[in-house]
């Protein structure tokens, strides 16, 4: 299993990496990375007084910080988009039915169900052994799995 620190990195060093799979495990620790990273920013921008709350105007620091975020979301969506297609790859299943989701995404009722397919497909297990993307990560050298073409 991959540990925090080494799928934080993974994910920041397999960029644009569209090939390949990725574990559950990869998956969850970046999220819970990205998780950490905005929940540390909302108590950055409250406690450095980011926002006065009664009149609702952001002050200058919180101008910077949603800067800074606005920055660090942009940056993460390219990997984050390779990570899925590779989670996808992880069940043999093509990338594709990544933007089949993100289109759904846009149609009312359709973006509930899109949203928890999203989630059941990054909470599957990978195949066992080698399919149609690449070796499985959890065993390089293990057996294949069986392909659908």
């Amino acid at each position: 299993m991959v540990s925090f620190p080494d799928a934080v990195k993974m994910f920041f060093s397999r960029y644009v990496d569209f090939q390949g799979r990725s574990t559950r495990a990869e998956y969850w620790w970046v999220y819970l990375f990205n998780l950490i990273i905005f929940a540390v920013w909302a108590v950055l921008f409250f406690a450095l007084g980011g926002m006065n709350m009664r009149t609702e105007e952001i002050s200058p620091i919180g101008f910077i910080l949603i800067a800074l975020i606005a920055i660090y979301a942009l940056a993460i969506i390219i990997p984050g988009i390779a990570l899925f297609v590779r989670r996808l790859h992880d069940i043999n299943q093509t990338g594709w039915i990544y933007l089949g989701l993100v289109v759904a995404n846009f149609v009312p009722v359709l973006n509930f169900i899109a949203g928890i397919a999203m989630i059941v497909i990054a909470c599957i297990p990978g195949t066992k052994g080698s399919n149609k993307y690449g070796p499985d990560p959890k065993d390089p050298m293990g057996a294949t799995a069986d392909t659908f073409i």
